[in-house]
């Protein structure tokens, strides 16, 4: 795995970001066992629910070209697309990591492409749902 490479694109999808209510822009670059790149960004709306986050975005990407199997994603996202701390995936993005990938997948959160931090999915859900 070539996390450079994945803090790139993550980086890369910030500029995709539609984020007018929050300015909180967010972009994803997930990786599936196959070795293709699928990128993501979060898209508001205005009732808030319908908003959906980078993260999602890239997975539900992914499995709607026939993807089941990933290996890591990368986050990055800052207020008005300025990157100042690391941003880790909410709860429900987590869950639905743990609906296609294993305990073992890698997360990378990005402030830039020297200085980021990688955890798996069971030390950020630990105890996680699944079937």
């Amino acid at each position: 795995m070539n996390e450079v490479m994945l803090i790139e694109k993550a980086f890369e999808m910030l500029k995709f970001s539609y984020c007018p209510y929050s300015h909180f822009h967010v972009g994803a670059a997930l990786l599936s066992k196959t070795g293709k790149i699928y990128g993501g960004c979060n898209v508001e709306n205005a009732a808030y629910g319908p908003s959906n986050c980078a993260e999602r975005t890239a997975i539900f990407k992914a499995v709607s070209e026939g993807e089941k199997e990933f290996e890591a994603i990368c986050i990055a996202g800052g207020m008005n697309g300025v990157i100042t701390d690391f941003c880790p995936p909410c709860g429900v993005c987590r869950q639905v990591m743990r609906e296609f990938c294993s305990p073992d997948f890698k997360i990378i959160l990005a402030k830039s492409k020297d200085e980021y931090k990688i955890f798996t999915l069971a030390e950020l859900l630990p105890e996680s749902f699944t079937l």
